[in-house]
């Protein structure tokens, strides 16, 4: 076991206790075993699974159609990174880190044990242990130090990378499984609808697969803007004209070839399945925070469509992500707009969850 000095034995934590109960305050900092490692926290960011969570959204606290998956009290928080500062012996051999290492576990600690884990489908463990939901097991990264499962998946980031780069690896992630995904094609015309952090990063990665034409839909000015900026053809305000109308101009009558829902809005998913041409691929990747209610007729009868569903970052996006991000062709500076630090979890929730100026917002541990 190798380890810095000065770790303390107590630290500053957000943890949740239950729906609309989270609460800033002095944990034990984690203890490790020689097949773990201690990280100290540089950055987490805010995603909109954890605002919703923090509101008692069913699919973490159970309702009448999930059950419960969240177990409290446990420091929230997935998306983060952070600096070995203490490390067994086992586990710096089995991930190839030292003390001064940067390093991001994959949001998800697979069990290794499961079908889906022993056919090569890790990131779709039966068992589904995420970071920053199930107490003892995965306490996130909200907390001044975060203890590295010995089941996790780690990669190193390089340390040329700015915190702000840090805090969007793992969201870069999901938007690079999403993209792999929807096996976009020269000719294709590409819709994503919900121009968030992720969906910007989904945004730059189509427009690596160059389409034929990338269309960004959104209701917020700022957002499409910076679409514009980031490659989208066509930027369309859904809030003052008519989306479908548009997409159907653009492509003949048709529709699009492929329509990725990233907003999380049942709106988003009606108006998809509207626009999507027959024969065309509907990409869902969005937590929703509450039931969507469509016409299944047109995904058979009427269109044949192929569903395919998005879970979080794949096999392979975090390397992706990271690789995109060090080679300069992920941007991803003017999509972290706001940090604070972790005692002022509140109003960065608060600004997270409206989104009006904002997009990722990150805290400070």
């Amino acid at each position: 076991m190798k380890k810095i000095d000065g770790i303390p034995p107590t630290m500053k934590a957000f943890v949740a206790h239950g729906p609309n109960d989270s609460r800033y305050e002095d944990i034990k900092t984690p203890e490790i075993g020689e097949d773990e490692a201690l990280i100290k926290t540089l950055g987490c960011g805010i995603c909109a699974s954890d605002v919703k969570s923090l509101h008692g959204a069913g699919m973490y606290w159970g309702d009448e159609v999930n059950t419960a998956w969240q177990i409290p009290p446990v420091c929230s928080g997935h998306e983060f990174f952070g600096e070995v500062v203490a490390v067994g012996d086992k586990a710096a051999e089995k991930w190839k880190i030292s003390l001064g290492d940067w390093i991001i576990p994959e949001q998800i600690i697979p069990c290794w044990e499961c079908r889906l884990c022993k056919t090569g489908l890790p990131y779709m463990c039966q068992v589904h242990d995420i970071y920053g939901f199930q107490s003892n097991i995965s306490d996130g990264g909200m907390a001044e130090y975060v203890r590295i499962n010995k089941r996790s998946v780690v990669h190193q980031i390089p340390k040329t990378f700015k915190i702000e780069q840090g805090v969007m690896v793992e969201p870069a992630s999901c938007a690079a499984h999403a993209i792999e995904r929807a096996e976009i094609k020269f000719n294709d015309v590409v819709v994503i609808a919900g121009m968030g952090p992720i969906g910007l990063c989904k945004l730059q990665f189509a427009k690596h697969k160059t389409p034929r034409l990338l269309v960004a839909i959104d209701s917020k000015p700022n957002r499409l803007a910076l679409a514009k900026k980031l490659g989208a053809d066509v930027t369309i305000n859904f809030a003052q004209e008519n989306s479908l109308e548009k997409v159907l101009s653009l492509t003949d009558g048709y529709g699009c070839d492929i329509y990725i829902e990233n907003s999380g809005h049942p709106s988003a998913v009606v108006s998809g399945l509207q626009m999507i041409r027959r024969a065309g691929t509907f990409v869902e990747f969005s937590v929703f925070g509450e039931p969507t209610t469509v016409d299944w007729s047109i995904i058979g009868d009427r269109k044949e469509l192929t569903v395919k569903g998005s879970h979080i970052s794949g096999l392979d996006g975090y390397k992706i992500a990271i690789d995109f991000m060090e080679k300069g062709l992920l941007k991803t500076d003017e999509i972290t707009t706001h940090s604070y630090p972790l005692a002022q979890w509140k109003e960065a929730y608060e600004v997270a969850g409206r989104g009006e100026n904002s997009l990722k917002v990150w805290l400070k541990p």
